[in-house]
């Protein structure tokens, strides 16, 4: 089954990552107080929810990838990414007031990609390299790291492909570099 992924640019390579420029991307998003193996399951079942029908319109929503996670002080953010076909106001109204539609802004993101597991272990050991990487690169952090998956937890777990995202600064254009 193929499904729709938000369009990116890829701006550069390292041995480790990519640096991707996304423009603007509609997301159905909900925060969950639980922790990193739970939150993706527990927003499913709402976030599911709104792109299966529940919503003021009845209307059913194709999956479009990725499904992203990231930590925030008490919970978790989980978004669904939206088809390209909508707008923002053509979107149809969630009926659970737990479902928030965000337009994310164009974005500069690093981005490690890796297959297997989805365990909080595997992640962190993944997001560590990509961390150093990113320092002895001088890349510069500019919000959280994002968890992104592609696959159906259906999918056998080796053939998985997983991301991690961290948004940077955009270098400054010089003279030198234009």
């Amino acid at each position: 089954m193929v499904i729709e992924e938000s369009d990116y640019i890829v701006e550069s390579k390292s041995s480790n990552y990519e640096i991707r420029i996304y423009g603007p991307v509609l997301v159905a998003e909900t925060k969950i107080e639980t922790d990193f193996e739970n939150a993706s399951n527990q927003a499913f079942r709402i976030l599911a929810g709104y792109i299966f029908g529940a919503n003021k319109s009845k209307t059913k929503i194709a999956m479009a990838a990725p499904v992203t996670q990231s930590k925030g002080p008490s919970d978790f953010l989980v978004q669904f990414t939206m088809p390209k076909k909508y707008i923002f106001e053509s979107l149809p109204i969630p009926n659970d007031s737990r479902v928030q539609l965000r337009q994310l802004p164009p974005r500069n993101i690093a981005v490690h990609c890796y297959s297997g597991s989805w365990s909080e272990s595997r992640y962190n050991e993944k997001l560590t390299i990509l961390k150093k990487q990113m320092l002895q690169n001088g890349l510069e952090m500019t919000g959280e790291p994002m968890f992104a998956k592609f696959n159906s937890p259906f999918q056998i777990w080796f053939f998985r492909r997983n991301e991690i995202w961290i948004e940077v600064k955009e270098k400054p254009t010089t003279s030198e570099n234009k």
